[in-house]
């Protein structure tokens, strides 16, 4: 656990309290302590805590009056509520207050640290939230993604129609083409922005532990099902839920989600009882889901839920005209993060860029720029400072033209010996010629001139 994360510990009992700055302690808390209700909003008004784990009972300011005043200081704060006298009413009493979760002494310590866990998990999604509505705006602005292209164009014209209405969206493209920041801007710029936006993978979670993660699941569910959990659909209530690669659910689960997505309500696992949910559901896939319809991979009827709009992203080769935008904007992020001071790209250097394919697309092309900026010494990024893109170089020697090239001759008429044939090979196209050779146009003519090849 991260040492950042401080913790306000709030009990009049000082045993208690030892034993709590112990076990936290040596989970990676930076702990802080209160002995009375007055103590604890005196220091939640001095320091804004990551979480306050409070007793309910105390002699001079209870745990109910010290949770209220502290909630009126500082809203984000989760507080965690211990009680020795377990009642609906005292819980009800707390999370009404503001409580996050209330727990029962003596403390289950596995249940207290899943506890902590999520609620600090829950505070930071919030906090992602924010700045992300911030980074977008209040009103949908195009300047916000990064791209200027015809391609992109009409994405965010789809985007600006499809946002303010609650129909769900399924977003299609290769791995890396930013679909989950398309999915962000749907959210941002509807009428739920104010909600919140969740996020899973369905490809990252066990297809045994996805129904929990996706609908929640009861204390004592499965081994391991310490405490109730809320799942996705119920923490995206109010707001939308991104569902990428959904093509990797099994079909078992994709029965489930259209019962959920029919029905608007869910079933804890292991529980009876029905939960009603407000989410608009955005998904998200790399694959041809037609093709796994064909194949008996995915239901036709979840296909046809999911798909009232579809928005296919497109390659970052298929963009190449937002290749420097995107650069220049990585560029200036990976600086800042490095303390590095790079004015820009060499000539070179974005002509290898805008040469490259990009398999990888638009991730590709961010880890390209930053590994650019760490191994960098000078004011500009150029070809030395990016030499790894996977398959450029590779892609080079496997177009040059080797047939008819004699050993044992100087490395100047190896390199004409290969331009000329090169140029033979492409018809006289130079362009075509340049690209190949992997050199710019420009310096494909001053080769050709120097040996009294004529334009």
């Amino acid at each position: 656990m991260n040492q950042k994360n401080s913790i306000l510990v709030v009990d009049d009992d000082q045993a208690h309290r030892t034993m709590l700055r112990t076990l936290l302690t040596g989970w990676g808390y930076a702990i802080s302590e209160a002995d009375d209700g007055s103590a604890a909003i005196e220091k939640a008004r001095e320091q804004a805590y990551d979480l306050i784990l409070m007793d309910i009972r105390m002699i001079r300011v209870s745990g109910i009056e010290a949770l209220t005043e502290i909630k009126t200081l500082n809203p984000a704060i989760p507080v965690i509520i211990m009680t020795a006298y377990s009642s609906v009413e005292t819980a009800v009493e707390a999370l009404k207050s503001g409580a996050y979760d209330y727990l029962t002494k003596p403390l289950d310590f596995d249940e207290l640290r899943l506890t902590m866990e999520r609620a600090m998990e829950h505070t930071h999604l919030r906090e992602e939230n924010r700045v992300l509505r911030e980074a977008l705006g209040n009103h949908f602005d195009r300047r916000n993604i990064i791209g200027r292209s015809a391609a992109m164009e009409k994405i965010l014209d789809t985007v600006a129609q499809v946002a303010p209405s609650e129909a769900t969206v399924l977003l299609t493209g290769d791995s890396g083409t930013g679909k989950e920041i398309i999915a962000g801007a749907v959210h941002f710029n509807s009428p739920r922005k104010e909600g919140p936006f969740v996020k899973i993978n369905c490809a990252a979670v066990t297809e045994t532990l996805l129904e929990s993660e996706l609908f929640g699941h009861e204390k004592g569910a499965f081994t391991g099902a310490h405490k109730r959990k809320e799942g996705k659909f119920r923490q995206a209530h109010g707001g939308s839920l991104f569902l990428d690669e959904i093509s990797e659910m099994s079909l078992a689960m994709q029965v489930k989600l259209l019962r959920v997505l029919q029905e608007r309500e869910v079933t804890r696992v292991g529980g009876e009882g029905i939960i009603k949910v407000n989410v608009r559901v955005i998904a998200a896939t790399n694959r041809d889901l037609m093709e796994q319809i064909s194949e008996g991979k995915f239901r036709d009827d979840l296909y046809y839920r999911l798909n009232v709009v579809t928005i296919k992203l497109p390659l970052l080769n298929e963009r190449k005209e937002d290749i420097p935008l995107l650069a220049q904007h990585f560029l200036e992020i990976f600086c800042s993060r490095n303390n590095k001071e790079i004015k820009g790209f060499t000539p070179q250097a974005m002509d290898r860029l805008l040469r490259y394919d990009w398999p990888g697309n638009v991730r590709e092309l961010m880890n390209a720029v930053e590994r650019g900026v760490v191994l960098s010494r000078s004011e500009y990024l150029g070809e030395e400072d990016m030499p790894l893109i996977p398959g450029a170089e590779q892609g080079r020697r496997d177009r040059l033209p080797e047939e008819g090239i004699p050993a044992n001759l100087p490395l100047e008429e190896v390199e004409k010996a290969s331009i000329l044939k090169t140029l033979e090979a492409t018809g006289g196209n130079k362009s075509e010629a340049a690209r190949r050779l992997g050199i710019t146009r420009k310096t494909l003519h001053k080769k050709l001139k120097s040996y009294g090849v004529m334009e």
